[in-house]
């Protein structure tokens, strides 16, 4: 059966003819199912692997408000305002980015919606860019909100266009779940005409539903979501999302959900059995009655999931409630591992172990292996240029001035680019943990320490939130130093605009937050912005803020490399004076830019022209001088 065929409650406010064929990746489906679905309203904040969503949605229709927010929590709380005036709207994080949206989840679970709201979460399995393997799908239970998860670009486009009928019919957000191979897998999927809905917002004042200081509202309201999730679970059991294939005689189950539906079909040709599959899009609620329908029919399942064992908990329960006593394979009986992402590998051999045949320990194929044995190792680096490189090389060296040495300070590194610093040779930052953390545990740490902790954090991140624990800091004058790294844009998901910016994705002039003003408004009596290419005013502008008592901030500002270069503004690029260069590598152990090369055969630094940006921080920490810029030979300096 195909899911793309019936939308049971689609309405006739929405309803198109497909029109044609594209090749999209499944974030670009997903915008397309949204902007069909007439949505007026998108934002989130950026991450990987959801962040294309919006700026699809941005790209294909500017005039729909589609806008970064400074956080996952503004992002859900604005879109539920223009949810509860009967307008369509969309948010979207990654997989972490819910727990900061968590707090109005909950409540917006209550008040639910007028116009329908979609929330995609995309989980990271691997994980491939993200802290951790946190599998989403459990919000949905402690939420009481329906789950929604798509297996590929195709069913991500239809799934989303059900899912804000759904919203609607029901007046609930939807949780809309996608995983890292959804979200960048690239396929031919059918798309229809952008839809407008004519509506009118509308915002009708309502205590009990939107207040929820309404102890007994609350009440009323719990019990009402109760109800609403028992009726979406028996739509769930009939939708046209979810099916069963395979032989009806076979007495073998499997029932999988999301992308590893795809590797279970590719890899059952190979299996000298008959098995008979349950898939499904809807692991909350789970639509029970037709779960223990298929379990009758078979002999033994097993559940094929990514992520938790969320989905294989949730079918024991079933089965138990329905007095089923059929075995139940998966990750809890190590059918599968708790950990990773799922492969066709690893699903074959699940399936051959279920029927008690050995698997075979997965091999590269033979050309792929070679491959790779020709290609240098890479590890991740700050790019040639980046700012960052040069905010950290002053504050190492502004510790060592201070006779405190790279063991003695720690230094708090926080999500984004700078977070590579942790690497040789700068080695620099010594935890990197939730957004914005990096200034709270450098204000617990100045307390207990009883010295002066360095916190360091991007401006986006800033925005996101490090303005908090910076106010907790002049409030309790905690004794920190912040260098916030602004490189004027979100550059690790790919150069978002924030609030310091002034800029948006749909082009739009918005006010720029002049962050310095920001900081000194908060109270911080020692601000400072430095540039972070200039390593001597930075490492001095460090030591100075580390005698400081109380907060100090120092703004390491410079825009982020690869923008620049992409507008053409780089200017012009040092070189080595050879029978100066000795080859003791101190350029390349002090910056570890990747444009720095050592040449073994002339036991001499080079330039790799092709990826030098000309920042400037080798000529400065060359201690032989022999790294200049054509105008300084010019000028006989």
């Amino acid at each position: 059966m195909e899911a793309t065929k019936a939308y049971p409650s689609d309405s006739a406010e929405v309803k198109t003819e497909r029109r044609e064929r594209k090749l999209l990746m499944g974030n670009e489906a997903i915008a397309y199912g949204a902007l069909e679905s007439g949505i007026a309203f998108a934002t989130g904040y950026p991450g990987t692997p959801s962040t294309e969503v919006v700026e699809t949605i941005a790209r294909l229709k500017p005039e729909v408000f589609a806008e970064w927010a400074p956080n996952e929590k503004v992002a859900l709380e604005e879109a539920a305002g223009v949810a509860y005036t009967g307008l369509r709207a969309l948010v979207t994080m990654k997989c972490v980015g819910l727990n900061v949206a968590a707090d109005p989840l909950m409540s917006l679970a209550y008040s639910g919606v007028e116009g329908g709201l979609v929330v995609l979460v995309a989980d990271d399995p691997g994980p491939h860019t993200s802290q951790t393997e946190q599998d989403d799908r459990y919000y949905g239970k402690i939420s009481l909100l329906p789950v929604l998860e798509p297996a590929d670009p195709q069913e991500a486009h239809d799934l989303i266009k059900y899912a804000y009928e759904l919203s609607e019919k029901y007046k609930v957000p939807i949780i809309f779940r996608t995983t890292t191979r959804v979200n960048h897998t690239t396929a031919d999927v059918e798309v229809g005409e952008f839809v407008e809905l004519d509506r009118k917002p509308v915002f009708k004042k309502d205590i009990e539903r939107y207040v929820r200081a309404s102890m007994e509202g609350n009440r009323k309201r719990h019990k009402w979501l109760n109800e609403t999730l028992a009726k979406i679970e028996e739509e769930f059991n009939s939708m046209p999302f979810n099916w069963i294939e395979g032989k009806e005689e076979a007495r073998i189950g499997i029932i999988v959900e999301g992308a590893p539906y795809n590797y279970v079909r590719e890899v059952l040709p190979k299996i000298n059995a008959d098995f008979k599959v349950l898939k499904l899009s809807t692991p909350h609620p789970l639509p029970r009655k037709l779960v223990t329908d298929f379990l009758k029919t078979v002999d033994y399942a097993i559940v094929v999931e990514d992520g938790a064992p969320f989905l294989e908990e949730e079918v024991k329960i079933a089965a138990y409630e329905a007095g089923l006593n059929v075995p139940i394979y998966g990750k809890r009986t190590g059918h599968l591992p708790l950990e990773g992402e799922l492969t066709p590998s690893l699903v074959r051999n699940a399936l051959l172990k279920l029927i008690g045949e050995e698997g075979e320990e997965y091999t590269k194929p033979e050309e792929v292996a070679h491959a790779e044995s020709l290609a240098p190792k890479r590890p991740p680096v700050m790019c040639p240029g980046c700012p960052h490189r040069g905010s950290y090389r002053a504050a190492l060296d502004a510790l060592r001035d201070l006779k405190l040495g790279r063991y003695k300070v720690p230094i708090h590194g926080d999500i984004g680019c700078y977070a590579l610093s942790l690497l040789p040779p700068l080695e620099a930052i010594w935890t990197e943990y939730v957004m914005g953390a990096s200034i709270s545990l450098a204000n617990g740490q100045s307390v207990v320490m009883d010295k002066k902790i360095i916190a360091t954090i991007g401006d986006s991140t800033f925005f996101h939130n490090g303005i908090q624990p910076l106010i907790d800091a002049v409030y309790k004058n905690l004794n920190v130093l912040v260098m916030i790294l602004d490189n004027r844009t979100t550059a690790m998901t790919g150069h978002q605009p924030h609030p310091g910016t002034g800029g948006s994705e749909t082009g739009r002039k918005f006010n720029e937050i002049d962050i310095e003003a920001l900081v000194k408004a908060l109270g911080v009596k020692y601000v400072k912005t430095v540039d972070p290419y200039d390593l001597k005013a930075t490492r001095e502008a460090i030591k100075e803020a580390m005698q400081v008592e109380g907060p100090a901030v120092i703004i390491a500002k410079r825009e982020c490399v690869i923008p620049v270069i992409r507008r053409g503004e780089i200017g012009e690029k040092p070189v080595v004076i050879e029978d100066k260069c000795t080859g003791c590598k101190a350029c390349i152990l002090l910056t570890g830019c990747p444009a720095l090369v050592y040449d073994p055969e002339t036991k001499k630094v080079r330039i790799d022209e092709l990826i030098c940006t000309g920042c400037g921080v080798c000529n400065q920490t060359c201690p032989f001088e022999a790294i200049k810029f054509p105008n300084e030979l010019e000028r006989g300096a």
